[in-house]
């Protein structure tokens, strides 16, 4: 696999709340440095089997900082860090709530945003602008 970014989030392809969330950290992460695969990519097959996950096994976004791998709303508060206003504050304050509160919440959310948001029948398709950012 050729060297991969430092900062790669992994997100539901068909999900449109994922879709959502891709579009706000594009517009907020401004050293752009955070770059982009869905979990049905052979990339992130690659980099979730080199971590010891099988990509059918996770129902959530997956942060890969550096060699460090995040899952749930832990991935989610460690993106945030990574974003410009006061997001990475909010992130910050977010951390402080123990694991076992947050997930609950994450998990409950991710079981329903089929329903809520709905679901695509292909991945998401980033715009010419913003297809750098994006792994294959």
């Amino acid at each position: 696999m050729p060297h991969q970014p430092d900062s790669i989030l992994l997100f539901d392809g068909v999900c449109h709340m994922c879709h959502s969330a891709v579009q706000f950290v594009l517009r907020h992460n401004r050293d752009q440095d955070i770059f982009f695969a869905s979990l049905q990519s052979d990339i992130a097959k690659q980099l979730l089997a080199a971590h010891g996950y099988a990509e059918n096994r996770l129902q959530s976004v997956v942060f890969f900082d550096g060699n460090t791998l995040y899952t749930k709303s832990d991935a989610a508060l460690q993106v945030g860090k990574k974003l410009g206003g006061g997001w990475r504050a909010l992130s910050l304050l977010g951390l402080a709530i123990p694991r076992f509160l947050r997930d609950p919440v994450y998990l409950w959310i991710a079981r329903n945003r089929y329903r809520w948001f709905g679901k695509s029948e292909q991945c998401f398709l980033p715009t010419p602008a913003m297809r750098a950012r994006f792994l294959d």
